[in-house]
């Protein structure tokens, strides 16, 4: 634990506290219906898809015919991402020749994503194939997330509102949000991501020669876009096993910083729309204020347990160094130049333990090897 780690956790936390009161000043005027700087561009678009669905802009739901399009559109969701799945061998954009997943793999999958809580019990680069990806799970972490959002929405809406029928319209809720809130940032952000190295193609693996002579298959895809709404939506569904901690979804420190900023967004600024809709934004700031310092004891905790010298390591007397090394360049395919970083294990040895004379106690210095 030490001062650049706070100073690092302290500028995280004053970017919340900025971004909080204008996000959730957006978002008001986004559910409420009035105007905003995406309007002129968005709200055709808005239109065509209520009138596509057959939804009734101005009517209002009950919370039980709130309930019940909720379910329904959830069960045609869950139907739609399982067969997305098991189909996976008859569709395109599937280079490496990913199978159709199996029954019940498929059906853990469906439910999680549908349900916004994306547990992968799978390996997704050697499991999905990359319109599965695409048309599959990143569209459920859209619409799982404008879902969530539209349940609190209609939380807030049944504090704020005396006496009403109606809790809003849970169709116009998930378009607005989805349109309005979720894809302007995802493009956006998921842009910058592609500068900073995140892939975003749709070429096949690459098959690579490792310094040791050994072969290795390094995968790679259309990681951006759904990078970013793995994150904004609070899904966790990520391109790769290791989600943001593999390199390729998040290679540098402003992606790390936007990621976490990304994770927090929403929820931060769906205090400040309570405050709005209520009448009073006090009563915002004590939500945001009572979930800050719940964050604050998670990190603390987490920053020690991380920070703290582990037991096992002192008594081996090893020393370790961390090392950055620059390399060359390598390109993706048709995504162009990736710029990414590899985790290269060095043994370095150290001085001999008295209880085993004959052997050397080595430790792994991480290396981390940048190409730009």
């Amino acid at each position: 634990m030490i001062g650049n780690g706070w100073l690092q956790i302290a500028i995280f936390g004053a970017i919340v506290v900025a971004i909080t009161k204008p996000f959730g000043f957006y978002m008001t005027r986004v559910f409420v219906g009035e105007w905003t700087p995406l309007s002129p561009l968005l709200r055709p678009v808005e239109r065509l898809v209520y009138r596509c669905c057959g939804v009734e802009e101005s009517e209002e739901q009950s919370w039980r015919l709130y309930a019940i399009s909720m379910m329904l559109f959830g069960a045609t969701g869950f139907v739609t991402l399982y067969l997305w799945q098991r189909l996976q061998w008859y569709l395109p954009l599937n280079p490496q020749s990913q199978p159709g997943v199996e029954p019940v793999l498929a059906f853990n999958t469906g439910v999680s994503f549908v349900t916004n809580t994306n547990w992968q019990s799978y390996v997704p680069e050697t499991t999905m194939g990359y319109l599965v990806q695409m048309a599959g799970l990143t569209v459920h972490n859209f619409v799982s997330a404008a879902v969530g959002v539209a349940i609190a929405l209609a939380l807030i809406r049944g504090f704020a509102r005396r006496e009403a029928e109606g809790i809003g319209n849970f169709w116009v809720d998930v378009t607005r949000i989805a349109l309005y809130v979720l894809l302007p940032v995802s493009i956006v952000t998921s842009l910058v991501f592609v500068f900073e190295g995140v892939p975003q193609n749709l070429s096949a693996y690459v098959d690579a020669t490792t310094l040791e002579g050994m072969k290795q298959t390094i995968a790679q895809g259309p990681v951006a876009s759904q990078e970013v709404i793995k994150v904004l939506g609070t899904n966790g569904g990520g391109f790769f096993n290791a989600n943001s901690a593999h390199p390729y979804e998040n290679p540098t420190a402003l992606t790390n910083l936007m990621q976490t900023l990304l994770l927090i967004g929403i929820a931060a600024g769906l205090t400040n729309v309570l405050g709005r809709m209520v009448g009073d934004q006090r009563q915002g700031w004590a939500i945001f204020g009572a979930m800050a310092v719940l964050l604050l004891l998670g990190i603390v905790t987490v920053y020690w347990g991380g920070g703290a010298r582990q037991p096992g390591l002192r008594a081996l007397s090893c020393r370790c160094r961390a090392e950055r090394v620059a390399g060359g360049r390598q390109h993706g395919g048709q995504g162009g130049p990736l710029r990414h970083r590899a985790l290269i294990l060095v043994q370095r040895p150290s001085r001999p333990t008295r209880a085993a004379p004959s052997m050397r106690c080595t430790t792994a210095s991480c290396r981390w090897a940048a190409w730009s």
